[in-house]
């Protein structure tokens, strides 16, 4: 089993904001496989279910951004399951927007849902689909620009990216994340090609 959780603010004013493209992607996925998330547990919302014949866990944790980790934490540990079988979705900075990549492990590059992981977890070895957003203006601070509404341009591109994300994670569960980094982390996106 693998545990995919996607990473964002819970509330209606945090939906379609930026730090929000961990939960876009988790609910595009659920869709897609028919999964629901409505079950309750442990400060989350997540469902059980198959993508390509691997049984999943999808999470969506409801104790904001930076309190990520405790939830992550309590599904391994309740579903027995080890950081290597994690798989983490969230929005990065350092990516231009539409921009994907799937890493095996690594640092938290400032983001604070994975620094709550990382500190929850006692690791660095879990599996990252990052979604870049890019960076905010020099003279916006970038608590704000993450927070911030897609722009209508980012809109347009918003359907294509959540579809390319769920291909790469179907990726990772069926073919291993080496698969996964060799075809997605080349994708240019929507608006680069």
């Amino acid at each position: 089993m693998y545990l995919i959780a996607g990473l964002g603010n819970p509330g209606k004013a945090y939906q379609s904001t930026r730090h929000n493209l961990g939960f876009l992607t988790l609910k595009t996925l659920a869709n897609r496989h028919r999964i629901l998330v409505e079950k309750k547990k442990f400060e989350s919302l997540y469902g059980l279910g198959e993508v390509l014949n691997k049984k999943v866990l999808l999470l969506t944790p409801q104790t904001y951004m930076n309190r990520s980790g405790l939830a992550v934490a309590q599904f391994l540990r309740y579903y027995q399951l080890t950081p290597e079988q994690l798989v983490v979705i969230h929005d990065d900075l350092d990516l231009s927007w539409t921009r994907l990549r799937v890493v095996p492990k690594g640092g938290a590059a400032g983001h604070k849902g994975i620094l709550s992981i990382i500190d929850q977890l006692k690791t660095q070895e879990f599996i990252r689909l990052r979604l870049g957003i890019g960076r905010p203006a020099e003279e916006q601070p970038t608590e704000s620009y993450v927070l911030e509404s897609f722009s209508s341009a980012e809109k347009k591109d918003l359907p294509a990216l959540l579809e390319q994300a769920c291909d790469a994670l179907e990726i990772i569960l069926d073919q291993g994340v080496t698969a996964a980094m060799n075809r997605f982390n080349v994708w240019k996106g929507p608006t680069e090609e």
